[in-house]
């Protein structure tokens, strides 16, 4: 599938609303080929990318403990990305 999509399961601390958010809107973007979301295409993304984080949510909460921690930093987590959003808040 697509490799840039973030590893959620194992973090510490676990994996917040805007974490599965952003992961599940990566996907929707992915397999509905868009590169960004139009007015004309805003409706079915949020629809899609609602129920997905929902899904994503059930999933992490039912699946064990993983043994190794994912090998990359969210984005949401990395320090420059951190600045970029604060400078635009």
């Amino acid at each position: 599938m697509c490799r840039n999509i973030t590893a959620l399961r194992g973090l510490e601390p676990a994996a917040t609303p805007e974490e599965i958010e952003a992961a599940a809107l990566q996907y929707v973007r992915k397999v509905a080929g868009l590169s960004t979301v139009s007015a004309a295409t805003r409706p079915a993304v949020e629809s899609a990318v609602a129920d997905i984080a929902a899904v994503t949510t059930r999933l992490l909460a039912e699946l064990p403990d993983r043994r190794v921690p994912p090998k990359s930093v969210p984005p949401l987590r990395r320090p420059e990305v951190l600045a970029r959003i604060a400078a635009q808040g």
